[in-house]
């Protein structure tokens, strides 16, 4: 499965983005899709997950309430919309998923398939 992530860009504190990450060779129903950014010298972090059906998502403290993953599963894309964004929010996002179905992921390693990743730079 490859993974394509797109919609990142340099916007100003309190403007939205859009992220799509849009999948080919297989079929994204059934696997848990999330998003994760990575900023300059930091860890990978966790942004935001969501299960097959779409019915259960799971963000980080920090985004609650101004971003909102969701999925198309008839399109094969899963979305991050990014409200309120805050300068501490640039980083690279990266889409993940897992190889096998029905699974439940409860790290980072246990996503198997990453895309390329797409820039998101919010000034102050």
């Amino acid at each position: 499965v490859q993974l394509q992530a797109s919609g990142g860009g340099l916007v100003q504190a309190g403007d939205s983005l859009r992220l799509s990450c849009a999948a080919s060779g297989r079929t994204l129903s059934g696997y848990y899709m999330a998003w994760f950014r990575q900023a300059p010298g930091k860890e990978r972090e966790f942004v935001a997950a969501i299960s097959w059906s779409g019915s259960s998502t799971d963000y980080r403290d920090s985004v609650k309430g101004r971003f909102t993953i969701s999925r198309d599963n008839a399109k094969n894309t899963v979305y991050l919309q990014m409200n309120s964004l805050k300068p501490e929010d640039t980083a690279v996002y990266y889409c993940a998923t897992q190889a096998s179905r029905f699974g439940r992921p409860s790290s980072r390693y246990e996503y198997d398939y990453w895309g390329q990743g797409t820039q998101v730079t919010v000034s102050s």
